[in-house]
């Protein structure tokens, strides 16, 4: 018996032990217990006094986006651990051949936990924390499925490459498929669903705001740098619950990294991403002031067919709320449908969510979801696809 017991008893203590190695390097520094609590603007902006100690709100140390500088490729596809927050983001809009309609987001964020990197021979010790969100938007079901994960850098659980075009956290990856940055395979599981998803680049790349540099408001430092990949033909296939979806359309890659974005002043943002179907594309991110005003540093720039922008201010473009929709989740109210006016580009379109409930209930909530376009350009009918980000509306 009580051989029995000492095995038993160690057979615990390994488990324990087991679970305290394997769960550490998926921790992550936030209190991320109650979504409700939480706005994706402060944790990209590092205003939200529920950050912890561990990610001290304290800039010293770290780079700052202060001035244009030269892009170089593939290293500004990787990591820019100087810079206290960056992201690869990519969305869609997919169908079948059924002309069944879906939207995805597949978006990997680096945060760094301090400054310097740690002295260390432990590959668990790094100051680089990775978070990833991946979702789908079913139209026909009017479903909306999401997911997240967690992790360290460290032992190669997740990061990026300057090598070549490589992201990825666990299985959940964007990685060049050949010696060039495209194609591009986008590959993430969850348990209800996945996607897997090969996209082309047809324009190349645009650097938003002045040469890259994308300001947020005239503080020193707050600002990004920011480039986009605004047309991008995808293939692959999706699959919901087992069933498999063969499916074409277009995706949008946003690339930013920065050290402080927002001002105090500042709550939150809209940002659009759309595509028309002219081969012209626009991008535009109205930043709202905790005052419910417009922020006067509100900026895009509308992409020609050849890939050449004409860069937009706040006085350039007109946004009128027309609808709004509130989650059943969380309570909270965002705008659900948009009136777009560019008089200077002879532009006035209708943006619609192709489902209104696309809100992500993570552990920092945000609505990001498949919207169509419709209205006229210079006088014609014309007809496009994108998505919408609202943040900060807790």
């Amino acid at each position: 018996m009580m051989v029995k017991r000492i095995i038993l008893l160690l057979a615990i203590t390994f488990s324990i032990l087991l679970l305290m190695v394997w769960w550490r390097p998926f921790s992550f520094p936030y209190d991320i217990n109650s979504a409700a609590d939480h706005s994706f603007s402060s944790l990209i902006s590092r205003k939200d006094d529920t950050v912890s100690d561990t990610l001290s709100r304290d800039d010293e140390g770290f780079a700052r986006a202060l001035k244009p500088r030269e892009f170089s490729f593939p290293s500004d596809h990787g990591p820019h651990n100087a810079y206290r927050t960056e992201w690869w983001y990519f969305t869609g809009n997919l169908k079948n051949a059924d002309n069944r309609k879906f939207g995805y987001e597949l978006t990997f964020f680096r945060f760094a936990l301090s400054a310097k990197t740690p002295a260390s021979k432990s590959a668990w010790r790094t100051n680089q924390m990775y978070m990833a969100h991946l979702t789908l938007t079913d139209v026909k079901e009017d479903r909306f499925y999401t997911d997240e994960r967690f992790s360290r850098a460290g032992n190669d659980l997740a990061g990026a490459s300057n090598k070549k075009y490589r992201v990825w956290l666990y299985d959940w990856s964007a990685l060049t498929e050949g010696d060039s940055d495209f194609p591009l395979r986008l590959s993430a599981k969850s348990d209800e669903f996945a996607l897997d998803l090969s996209l082309k680049s047809k324009k190349g790349y645009v650097l938003q705001g002045k040469q890259g540099l994308s300001r947020k408001s005239p503080e020193p430092g707050n600002a990004s740098y920011y480039y986009s990949y605004t047309r991008l033909p995808t293939e692959g296939h999706i699959s919901i619950a087992g069933n498999k979806f063969i499916v074409t359309g277009e995706s949008w890659m946003d690339r930013e990294w920065s050290t402080s974005s927002l001002s105090d002043e500042q709550s939150g943002w809209d940002w659009f991403a759309l595509q028309l179907q002219d081969n012209s594309e626009l991008m535009f991110y109205q930043l709202r002031r905790k005052d419910g005003l417009p922020d006067s540093n509100s900026a895009g720039s509308f992409i020609l067919a050849d890939n050449s922008q004409i860069p937009l201010k706040v006085k350039d473009m007109t946004i009128e709320i027309l609808d709004h929709w509130k989650s059943p989740h969380s309570k909270v109210t965002y705008p659900s449908k948009w009136r777009l006016t560019i008089p200077g580009q002879n532009l006035d379109i209708e943006v619609v969510p192709l489902i209104n409930d696309q809100e992500l209930n993570v552990s920092y909530r945000y609505w990001e979801g498949a919207v169509s376009v419709n209205g006229t350009k210079n006088g014609k009918p014309v007809s496009g696809q994108g998505y919408v980000e609202l943040a900060g509306y807790q």
